[in-house]
C-alpha cells in the first residue's frame, strides 16, 4: 500500500504470498501445513479509507481460512486463522501542520483495531519531518492507549459483523482479492508471477 497498491491488490498479494511460503515449506522443505501456517502472521498498512480498511482485515481472514483449507487441508485449525500486525500509513502523514498526523493516525488505528489486528503499530506525527522524538513517540504510544483503555474499542472482537455496508464491503474487497490471487495461482504461485514479470 506505502508503494501505491490499493487494496485490492495489497490483499491479494499479501495473501498469495503467504500461499507461496506453505507451498514452499511443504513442497520442497518436506514440512506440514500445520508445522508452518500457524506461525504465519502478516503485516499490512492502514490507511485513511476507514470502512474499507476495516473490510480489508476482515476479507483477509475470509481469504487465508478458505484458501489454505481448500489447497493445503490442514489438520490443526490454527492453520486456518490469520494473524496480523498493522501499521498506520506514513503516506497520509503531512509535513504542513503535522499536529493534524495525530488525527489521520488515530482514525488508521481505529480502522486496524475494529477490523481485529493483533497488534499494531501507530506512527508518531512528525515521521513526515524526520524521526520521531521521544515526546512525538508518547504520542503515538498513547494513541492506542486511550483508544484500549478509555474508549474500550477492543471490547468487541467484530463490531461491524452483521452489518449490511461492512458485510457487502468485506465481499466486494474478498471477490476483487481473489481475482488476483487466481491470477497469481493460475500463473503458477507468487515465485512464478514475479518472474514471469507480470507483477
Amino acid at each position: 500500500q506505502e508503494a501505491g497498491a490499493d487494496l485490492a491488490l495489497e490483499l491479494g498479494f499479501t495473501i498469495a504470498d503467504g500461499l507461496e511460503y506453505i507451498r514452499t515449506a511443504v513442497n520442497k522443505a518436506g514440512l506440514k501445513v500445520d508445522d508452518v501456517a500457524p506461525r504465519f502472521s502478516f503485516f499490512f498498512g492502514i490507511g485513511m479509507d476507514f470502512y474499507m480498511e476495516i473490510a480489508k482485515l476482515r476479507a483477509a481472514r475470509r481469504l487465508w481460512s478458505t484458501l489454505v483449507e481448500k489447497l493445503f487441508q490442514p489438520k490443526d485449525p490454527r492453520s486456518l486463522l490469520l494473524r496480523t500486525h498493522c501499521q498506520t500509513s506514513g503516506y497520509t502523514l503531512t509535513e504542513q501542520q503535522p499536529l493534524n498526523n495525530v488525527i489521520r493516525t488515530t482514525i488508521e488505528a481505529l480502522a486496524a483495531v475494529q477490523g481485529g489486528t493483533q497488534s499494531l503499530h501507530t506512527n508518531s506525527y512528525d515521521e513526515a519531518i524526520g524521526l520521531p522524538t521521544v515526546a512525538t513517540a508518547r504520542v503515538a504510544r498513547n494513541t492506542q492507549l486511550i483508544l484500549q483503555e478509555e474508549a474500550g474499542i477492543c471490547a468487541v472482537a467484530d463490531p461491524w459483523g452483521g452489518s449490511y455496508m461492512m458485510e457487502s464491503l468485506t465481499d466486494e474487497l474478498a471477490d476483487k482479492a481473489m481475482d488476483m490471487i487466481e491470477e497469481v495461482e493460475a500463473a503458477g504461485g507468487m515465485t512464478s508471477y514475479i518472474n514471469s514479470g507480470m507483477a
